[in-house]
């Protein structure tokens, strides 16, 4: 091995021990170190030393933690792990934040990290995803096991345009018809987020790709595109109008952000656009993010509990996206 990289591992060895006692209030210190090393030395001896020191580098996810891919509920969140304004096991870390906007507009966000792309979740009411039966995102919330959950796009809203829609859901699939007039978001089996602006290339994405289609939607607009802010102003729902909105968005691996742009108690015209939104999405550092059903219909939930103001009373909807931690109740006190 060169001199050079034997004295860069001493120093970065003796830098891992220093950093020990700062790691719990900066957990991706270690980790991002760890992949600028790897990206640096990512090559012959040096490489495979590299990955003796770090092996978790070699996963692409801990599949000690999967769930099944199917509409089942997740573990059971243990109740003693949850915070005011957190959640985190072995599997999944939720924290919560609260910001003022203008005007007293309030967002809501859930940032959270998984271990396995199989806790990034969708739930419906009905037997199957092709019924139309709805219900509270706070009670669907609860069946699932949810740590935390957003509310979907709502599919039957679709009404005339369920005919050429994209809908699957953990795998089962209801219809893949694209139509050229809504962005299609797709997430594969690693848990990443794919948008398709005007349905353009969705329904061969598994063909061209070699990727499997866990879930997808149809609602939108696309919100931020491969990092770059990718709203139509003409798309969507009353899309210049301020309203309270839902979006996902992905940050990086197994990264997520929930967002909802919450209205001033008791207002009921109160929000921001989709252009706003989407220019949110992209501040928190999303590389891709999907507008999702809004209105009453957005809803956060957050052990249990609806975490914005609602004007109105709660919508029934038909579906949820949910992260579920995957670590059993057996092993709580491991």
């Amino acid at each position: 091995m060169k001199l050079a990289v034997r004295i860069l591992l001493s120093v970065l060895c003796a830098a891992m021990v220093l950093a020990i006692p700062f790691t719990v209030s900066a957990p991706n210190l270690l980790e991002d170190a760890k992949w600028e090393m790897i990206e640096v030395l990512d090559a012959g001896e040096e490489e495979g030393l590299l990955r003796l020191l770090f092996p978790v580098a070699c996963a692409e996810e801990d599949v000690s933690y999967s769930l099944p891919v199917d509409n089942s509920p997740g573990m059971v969140p243990n109740p003693a792990l949850f915070t005011e304004d957190g959640y985190e096991d072995d599997s999944i870390r939720v924290q919560m934040e609260t910001r003022e906007g203008q005007n007293g507009l309030i967002w809501r966000i859930a940032w959270v990290e998984i271990a396995s792309p199989t806790q990034l979740r969708t739930g419906y009411e009905g037997k199957n995803v092709k019924s139309d039966k709805t219900e509270l995102v706070s009670v669907m919330a609860q069946k699932y096991n949810a740590v935390v959950a957003i509310n979907g796009d709502n599919y039957s809203a679709a009404g005339e345009e369920l005919k050429h829609s994209f809908i699957i859901r953990m795998g089962d699939v209801r219809r893949t018809k694209t139509n050229g007039k809504k962005d299609i978001l797709i997430i594969d089996e690693n848990g990443d987020f794919h948008t398709f602006i005007k349905s353009k290339g969705a329904d061969t994405f598994e063909r061209d790709t070699g990727h499997t289609i866990v879930n997808a939607f149809m609602f939108g607009p696309a919100l931020v595109h491969e990092g770059e802010i990718s709203t139509d102003p003409g798309y969507g729902y009353n899309p210049n109008g301020h309203q309270p909105r839902a979006a996902i968005g992905q940050l990086d691996r197994l990264s997520y952000v929930l967002v909802i742009a919450d209205n001033p108690a008791g207002a009921d015209d109160q929000g921001v656009t989709h252009r706003e939104l989407a220019e949110f999405m992209q501040e928190l550092g999303c590389r891709e993010a999907y507008n999702l059903d809004g209105g009453n219909s957005a809803v956060l939930v957050f052990n249990g509990e609806i975490c914005n103001n609602k004007a109105g009373r709660e919508r029934d909807i038909t579906d949820l996206i949910y992260f579920a931690t995957a670590v059993s109740p057996e092993d709580w006190n491991k």
